[in-house]
């Protein structure tokens, strides 16, 4: 029987490289982009604005999400910030109230994690409309 394991455990570990790399085939196939693009960072950005930004910030990202009207200061409008990715990244991670700002903006460095830090601030990058 602890032949069999032995064997079971080896097997198992030998198939793991090749699920990773069917794993990215049929992402290629559906026309996901390689993890490490630029073009895949945005798009998890957009989709960690959707889940954690959305509802204050907005669908337009114009600082009128529904939960806006209970806030005063007022989310801020991101298709109109003037500050640079590091103080984004700042503020995504410690929260309004430690740089200043709305003590509503919670934060998030407990909640995401580095590279979802990192493509939302890119994805914010692409939001902002020159003035």
């Amino acid at each position: 029987m602890k032949s069999f394991l032995v064997w079971f455990q080896l097997m198992v570990l030998a198939t793991l490289p090749c699920l990773a790399v069917a794993k990215d085939v049929q992402d290629a196939q559906v026309g996901f982009p390689p993890k490490s693009t630029m073009e895949a960072a945005l798009i998890r950005g957009e989709n960690v604005y959707k889940r954690y930004c959305v509802l204050c910030h907005g669908v337009e990202a114009d600082g009128q999400g529904r939960a806006a009207k209970q806030y005063d200061p007022k989310p801020a409008n991101l298709m109109r910030s003037p500050y640079p990715s590091v103080y984004k990244e700042m503020i995504i991670r410690r929260g309004g109230e430690a740089l200043g700002r709305s003590k509503f903006m919670p934060p998030w460095e407990q909640e995401l994690t580095d590279e979802q830090i990192s493509d939302l601030v890119q994805y914010l990058g692409t939001l902002v409309k020159p003035q």
